[in-house]
């Protein structure tokens, strides 16, 4: 006698929902989770944890279980809510409008920018922030990561630049090659259609951001936002004169930086000295 299918409770939250509703048009497509591996290529066992919430979709399975059922995107809005909930209460302002800036400049000192990291470089992050959590919630954590990426390829956004402090890149998360594929990865960021990427070496000496983070967004309709985070705290700034405040001090950063092509040599050559 086959085992009763786990009892889904949609009612909780936007990611208990996801999952009833994956089940839902599953059994109504007549399609075993088996059978639903073969279509959008993720295995059976993690299919299942989804639609129990036990586990967060990853972020290329909404789209295709859309295109699965032809649900209209309704799999999509879900994971867009579902992915705000993983993220403490204080952030969730913070995303939304990161999710729909048109323009981003961030500069960072000690560690790469969630937009720009590796999968590999988020889980060692998280599992060294906190060593002590289970595995199901460092790749909860990772997936959340990755899926706020998604707005450098959204059309939305049409200019992200990051400034990145030198220190930043040696401090390494993760291992060697970890750093390695990490670095790399930022190296075929530095300059895009729509991204474009700085260094700021230890040879210029101090700064007015050396002590923290801060991203500066500007929305469709012109708005202005700056949210700065320090170790334990981040603030979100709306009022205009804060923000350009902000800007100011990135902006001269950012011409005091090494140019996009150098930046490139520059952390290749960190890339060099890293053990094998």
């Amino acid at each position: 006698m086959p085992a009763r299918p786990r009892e889904l409770t949609p009612d909780r939250s936007a990611r208990h929902l996801f999952g009833a509703k994956m089940r839902t048009h599953r059994m109504r497509a007549g399609m075993s989770l088996e059978a639903l591996n073969d279509v959008v290529n993720i295995s059976r066992s993690h299919l299942a944890r989804i639609e129990t919430a036990q586990a967060m979709p990853p972020p290329d399975l909404p789209p295709r279980l859309d295109a699965a059922f032809g649900t209209d995107g309704i799999f999509q809005e879900l994971y867009r809510l579902a992915a705000k909930e993983i993220h403490p209460d204080q952030f969730k302002r913070r995303m939304e409008l990161e999710a729909r800036a048109q323009v981003i400049g961030e500069y960072s000192s000690q560690i790469v920018p969630g937009l720009l990291q590796t999968e590999d470089y988020a889980r060692a992050l998280f599992i060294q922030a906190n060593p002590w959590a289970p595995e199901e919630k460092i790749e909860e954590l990772v997936t959340a990561r990755m899926s706020r990426q998604l707005v450098l390829s959204s059309g939305a956004l049409l200019d992200y630049s990051a400034v990145l402090d030198e220190a930043m890149l040696r401090r390494g998360f993760g291992g060697p090659e970890v750093m390695r594929a990490q670095l790399a990865h930022l190296t075929k960021l530095m300059l895009t259609q729509t991204t474009m990427v700085q260094v700021v070496p230890f040879d210029l000496g101090g700064h007015a951001l050396i002590g923290g983070s801060i991203m500066l967004m500007t929305m469709e309709s012109g708005a202005r936002v700056a949210y700065e985070e320090s170790i334990t705290t981040g603030t979100l700034m709306e009022d205009l004169a804060s923000v350009i405040e902000r800007q100011r001090v990135y902006d001269l950063l950012r011409a005091s930086a090494l140019s996009p092509d150098e930046s490139a040599a520059f952390i290749r050559s960190v890339m060099e000295v890293l053990p094998t």
